[in-house]
């Protein structure tokens, strides 16, 4: 990744911190490399937030995460109509009704990020994907669903940006594939990767639409990749039924419980 050294201080505090919004502790290494921003200027907005408690170090291992006072500004949205809490009791429901692991995903910037996730009872869970990771948009079945729907113009553009670093964490999603499977996904209406992002294990992908007709969050169903190809008719469906659901459109807005609606899950 290219090193940001034309942003301002607030844009790199930013980049940094999102790239600390995942479950795994980073080294500076890593923050530098995700961030863009230079080791030297990382280590030094690192302390500093340290002291504001917006970062945490870990004495023993010399890893960072985000602090009690970044744990605050996510609570501090509890109470909004956000996507997580209305799509969590249907979320409940389809892992149960599946027995696999249910995702739900939203955009940033080039990037898809879990924001929730439920196993079902199945003993192999899907469990590669936790709470805050991020994946480049295409690489997954929920992460193809928020892309696959965009204008050709704008996935043209993210791809570009995402280039370099699928060739070396996916060496597989390469810019044609990725662009195959866009395709395969407007056809059908659903994404479905088998094999391809993580040996053995597949996934099936919905978007959820916006007003503007815009995907702003994906579900999706991971499980082994037998188990997604032998019952994809019934997961699409199901998986359609509550992206339907959670639209962003006024009959849905008007229900801040909107899945309880859906019954017949």
């Amino acid at each position: 990744m290219r090193q940001v050294s034309d942003s301002s201080a607030a844009q790199k505090v930013c980049r940094i911190l999102k790239i600390l919004s995942t479950p795994v502790p980073l080294r500076l290494t890593d923050i530098s490399a995700g961030s863009g921003v230079n080791k030297a200027t990382a280590l030094r907005l690192l302390e500093e937030m340290m002291d504001e408690g917006f970062v945490h170090r870990d004495q023993s291992t010399k890893r960072y995460s985000l602090g009690d006072e970044a744990i605050t500004l996510g609570l501090a949205m509890h109470g909004r109509d956000h996507i997580r809490d209305r799509a969590r009791p249907a979320m409940l429901r389809l892992a149960e009704m599946c027995g696999d692991t249910v995702l739900l995903s939203t955009r940033s910037g080039c990037e898809a990020v879990c924001i929730d996730r439920e196993f079902g009872t199945f003993p192999i869970r899907a469990n590669y994907l936790d709470l805050g990771m991020r994946r480049p948009l295409g690489v997954g079945a929920g992460s193809m669903a928020l892309l696959a729907w965009l204008p050709d113009q704008e996935i043209d553009a993210v791809l570009q940006l995402n280039q370099a670093a699928n060739a070396q964490k996916y060496p597989l999603m390469t810019i044609p594939l990725i662009k195959e499977e866009v395709a395969r996904s407007r056809e059908r209406g659903y994404s479905m990767l088998l094999e391809v992002v993580v040996a053995q294990m597949g996934g099936l992908g919905v978007p959820i639409f916006g007003r503007d007709g815009r995907p702003f969050a994906a579900l999706s169903v991971a499980a082994l990749k037998d188990r997604i190809a032998d019952r994809k008719e019934f997961l699409v469906s199901a998986l359609q039924k509550v992206a339907h659901e959670l639209a962003n459109h006024p009959a849905s807005n008007q229900s801040p419980n909107t899945a309880n609606e859906i019954q017949d899950i």
